[in-house]
């Protein structure tokens, strides 16, 4: 994937490490969600809803270093909810990076500037800021004024400090790629280090008209592989080709897996049917085999990239074209 130079070497090794010892599963990255408290109620977001009876609960921050110790994944990916709402957040991320992971901070962004004053700069470590369109289509997703021009400033006021940043845009059914497309702009031209975008997932907690069905997503991600030449995208060629229907992929769902206050979700970030008190259980006792477009009809629509990118690494191998894509992909 086209990350730091240190992030490929130590994702490369993992995988063939995992491959020369026939480990036909394992995780790339643990998806960490000390809280689900946010400072935001979106539309969009499956979370809040879904586990509004328990959103006042939390992990200790004993238990989120046991939850980086049991998975080898090396990217742990510090998410929620807003995680700078975690009460221990400036004290988890210094132990998860001496552990030798890499870390991914997804934010909305609305707190990012008073939290710079508590985190420095580390080779292992990038923030990943929440960015659903221009100010206007931003505001109303995140059903909140300012939160844009205060997400703005936060990712150039960490690039001052030196931070690395990227950003995640999710494509909704109403979402204008002009627009998109000038916003990628905007955050090229304030030194964003990379772009990720994948559609919406309908979470059966939403109940919103948000979200795209599998033929409307094929649609609009022809348009935004376009973009791809033109924008620093971390999402991968592979992964855009699927979204616009030139690639048959089936998920992954223990490639990302997700450790929350309640335990660790099965079977993956997207889906709930049941929460273990261990990441080994939660492996074992898993029924892979029931989860997929064509075996559960909630995958029907699902392309996300949690469940589809780690398939693009396994998938690598198996075509001379796609490794010649990814190697031009990763050095351009």
């Amino acid at each position: 994937m086209r990350f730091p130079l240190r992030l490929n070497y130590d994702l490369t090794r993992y995988i063939i490490s995992n491959k020369m010892q026939k480990n036909e599963k394992y995780p790339l990255v643990l998806m960490l969600e000390p809280t689900h408290l946010c400072n935001l109620a979106c539309s969009g977001c499956g979370r809040i809803r879904e586990y509004a009876d328990t959103i006042q609960q939390m992990l200790s921050l004993e238990e989120c270093l046991r939850s980086v110790d049991e998975c080898p994944a090396p990217v742990v990916t510090i998410t929620g909810g807003e995680p700078f709402l975690y009460a221990h957040i400036y004290e988890l991320i210094p132990a998860v990076l001496e552990r030798g992971k890499h870390i991914q901070l997804c934010t909305n962004g609305l707190l990012l500037e008073k939290a710079l004053e508590n985190i420095t700069p580390h080779p292992n470590f990038t923030l990943n800021v929440h960015m659903d369109g221009l100010e206007e289509t931003h505001d109303r997703l995140l059903e909140r004024k300012g939160t844009f021009k205060i997400a703005i400033e936060g990712i150039r006021k960490a690039k001052a400090k030196g931070f690395r940043v990227c950003t995640n845009t999710t494509i909704f059914k109403d979402t204008d790629l002009v627009e998109i497309e000038m916003l990628f702009s905007l955050l090229t031209e304030i030194g964003v280090d990379g772009i990720l975008v994948a559609p919406g997932f309908d979470y059966e907690a939403v109940g919103e008209d948000l979200f795209l069905q599998r033929r409307e997503i094929e649609k609009k991600f022809a348009e935004v592989y376009r973009m791809s030449k033109r924008f620093r995208f971390w999402s991968t060629p592979m992964y855009l080709r699927f979204l616009k229907g030139e690639k048959q992929l089936q998920c992954t769902p223990w490639g990302n897996p997700t450790r929350n206050p309640l335990g660790w979700k099965a079977p993956c970030y997207l889906i709930t049917d049941a929460h273990y008190p261990t990441y080994k259980e939660m492996m074992e006792k898993t029924d892979w085999n029931k989860y997929g477009v064509g075996r559960d009809e909630r995958c029907a629509q699902c392309m996300m990239h949690c469940g589809f990118e780690p398939t693009v690494v396994n998938e690598i191998g198996k075509s001379w074209k796609d490794i010649l894509e990814m190697a031009i992909w990763n050095f351009s």
